[in-house]
């Protein structure tokens, strides 16, 4: 447990580390940023074409109001603490490929209904906009980060119940022996 927690910090300290640098943000954060609200412009056009996308800004054309997608609301800060809980647990690389890439469409793609959703709250009532953007959006995003990270450790431990492969630096018992296949009558 140790060692995870400490891995885990190491790893959240350097990725939001290398976040603030003028590097992370012009490289990575801001063009990252920028094209979620570009796709978030695109997935509202299918349905509401007086939407566009200008940097970071998602803005109606038909009445004006604009939800501009800011530092913690572009779902890297999630992503960041999977990405570090999930390097940290000690599994194999195929089972850490998967969780990263299920967790990372998972939050993005809720992500993008908070974004979509509060585009449309703001333009019903402010009052609700600001309700759901501080309360109740913030804290889904790291929910689902936590269920995300919850359900894949799940997996992990079932897998290596299973006989599966065992965690990265884990000794296999048996000596690396072969178990013979077992057949069942049916």
């Amino acid at each position: 447990m140790t060692r995870f927690l400490t891995l885990f910090v190491v790893i959240m300290a350097v990725l939001f580390g290398l976040q603030l640098t003028p590097w992370g943000q012009e490289y990575f954060v801001i063009p990252w940023t920028n094209g979620l609200a570009h796709f978030c412009a695109t997935l509202v056009d299918v349905f509401d074409d007086q939407a566009v996308a200008v940097g970071k800004v998602l803005q109606s054309t038909k009445n004006g109001f604009a939800v501009s997608i800011e530092a913690g609301c572009n779902g890297l800060e999630a992503t960041y603490v999977l990405l570090a809980a999930v390097l940290a647990f000690p599994s194999t690389w195929k089972q850490k490929f998967w969780g990263l890439f299920w967790g990372f469409i998972a939050i993005q793609g809720l992500n993008v209904v908070r974004i979509v959703s509060l585009f449309y709250l703001g333009q019903w009532s402010m009052t609700a906009f600001e309700w759901a953007h501080l309360y109740i959006w913030q804290a889904l995003i790291m929910i689902d980060a936590l269920v995300v990270f919850l359900l894949w450790l799940r997996w992990v431990v079932r897998e290596e119940q299973r006989g599966g492969t065992p965690p990265a630096g884990g000794a296999e018992s048996g000596g690396g022996a072969a178990a013979a296949p077992s057949t069942a009558a049916a």
